[in-house]
């Protein structure tokens, strides 16, 4: 067992039953040019999230753990998106339409895609989901359950929409969840500090906040432990 600080309290985990969950981090919502952008968001809010999972996948990968990516998107012919989701915005720039880096939100367009930076490794499952959270019509509950995982460390975009919702169904699953502030984040920095507050408030009604290098340490001396 591994422990680390977090807010409200220490999270206590086993890495044998931990999975990371690094979620929707694509080309559409962090890449300058992409969807986020030309809706007037600054991309830069999300992208200071890049260097940190990048050290944080190195370390969960050097220690293995399970990782499981995901990415936001839809069939080209939109039957998986409800007219409660699709019907949102500006008709120009709604899901599927077209887009600077491909359909809008549309599964194997460019803007669909996993940044570069943050790749999957191979053998690293890509769930793709038609929702906001990654339990919804995914097979990642089926996933987590044949792995024996009990604990998500919890990574990705953004923090008050898909981080959140996610967390949420995973609580309410029986996950104990740890979100890390300095790898989630949102286009709006009140969005950003007020959801992270929320996940811990009421003794972690939903789950554990903590900064990424506390729980890389907590990592480096389970690995340290097991070559004594």
């Amino acid at each position: 067992m591994a422990t680390l600080d977090a807010s409200p309290t220490p999270y206590v985990f086993d890495p044998a039953t931990t999975a990371l969950l690094v979620i929707d981090m694509q080309r559409d919502f962090l890449e300058p040019g992409g969807f986020g952008e030309t809706l007037g968001n600054d991309v830069g809010q999300l992208r200071r999230t890049i260097e940190p999972t990048a050290a944080l996948l190195a370390a969960c990968r050097a220690a293995g753990l399970t990782i499981i990516h995901t990415r936001e998107g839809h069939l080209p012919d939109l039957s998986d998106c409800p007219p409660a989701k699709l019907n949102r915005g500006d008709p120009s720039l709604r899901i599927g339409a077209p887009g600077p880096m491909g359909r809008i939100l549309i599964r194997g367009e460019r803007g669909h895609g996993i940044i570069d930076e943050l790749a999957p490794a191979p053998g690293e499952p890509v769930i793709d989901k038609p929702g906001k959270g990654a339990f919804y019509a995914t097979e990642l509950g089926p996933m987590l359950a044949a792995k024996g995982i009990t604990s998500l460390v919890v990574t990705g975009v953004t923090t008050e929409v898909c981080v959140h919702t996610t967390v949420r169904e995973a609580n309410d699953r029986g996950y104990e969840c740890l979100v890390l502030a300095d790898c989630v984040g949102s286009y709006f920095p009140e969005f950003q500090a007020t959801g992270l507050r929320m996940i811990a408030a009421q003794g972690g009604i939903f789950g554990w906040v903590a900064e990424s290098p506390a729980f890389v340490a907590a990592l480096q001396l389970v690995k340290e432990s097991t070559w004594t």
